[in-house]
């Protein structure tokens, strides 16, 4: 499918609402807890995913005034905002994220017509339409609920949002080196392909795996492969980060 500013809009709604249900269950204790993110704890976590809010609310503004509003004044305000925010307490950052998630949501509301054709700029230098955001977003919701390790997982997104994953994983990995060839198939139908940057001798067949949506956008991302195995029963490669 072709990824819609409609279905992104619904999915961005989906992945907040997994992420404050997530954080509702977390005690004061759990915060310094880590993550599968290395030197994050969830403390860290929910402090990034607060202030991406406010970043992307910041690529709306642009969006909609023309006038040029990065989402951070640089990668090291970017890390030390969200040093300072790990330190803050339980409430405070339950604050934080709910209050910049409704915000957003509310700044996208008002965007119209044109406006969602203007071209901003990511924090990965990037230019993109403000019809994007939307997607930007859900990615960090969707995946960082689930990082938070609170009864969460890829099982809990809509088939389509984890396809979706899985098509976007794919185009950022595609010609990467060190990245393996890949044939994917999802019990859905959809089927996707990575020819893969150099990690394997000429030659070698392309590794393929059959998995639900969920399974596949897991590995892809980082998260493990779980039981996932690929056509012949063997274990997965080991993947680079995602983003």
């Amino acid at each position: 499918m072709t990824r819609s500013l409609t279905c992104s809009l619904e999915w961005m709604r989906h992945g907040t609402g997994l992420l404050l249900r997530a954080l509702h269950d977390l005690g004061e204790g759990d915060l310094a807890a880590p993550t599968g993110l290395p030197g994050w704890s969830r403390g860290h976590l929910l402090a990034h995913v607060g202030f991406n809010a406010a970043a992307l609310r910041r690529l709306v503004s642009w969006a909609r005034t023309g006038e040029p509003s990065p989402m951070y004044a640089s990668a090291e305000q970017r890390a030390a905002e969200i040093a300072e925010g790990a330190s803050w307490s339980r409430d405070r950052l339950r604050a934080l994220v709910r209050e910049s998630a409704e915000g957003l949501a509310a700044d996208l509301a008002d965007l119209a017509g044109p406006q969602w054709d203007a071209l901003v700029v990511t924090a990965q230098g990037r230019t993109v339409p403000a019809s994007e955001i939307p997607w930007m977003r859900t990615r960090e919701v969707a995946v960082h609920a689930v990082d938070l390790d609170v009864r969460i997982t890829f099982a809990d997104l809509p088939d389509d949002l984890c396809e979706e994953l899985v098509t976007d994983v794919v185009a950022r990995r595609a010609g990467r080196p060190g990245e393996p060839a890949l044939v994917l198939a999802g019990t859905t139908g959809r089927t996707w392909s990575l020819d893969g940057g150099g990690a394997e001798p000429a030659g070698d067949p392309a590794v393929e795996v059959t998995g639900t949506p969920a399974e596949l956008a897991r590995w892809l991302t980082g998260r493990g492969a779980g039981t996932l195995r690929d056509r012949s029963g063997g274990v997965l490669p080991a993947l680079a980060a995602w983003l």
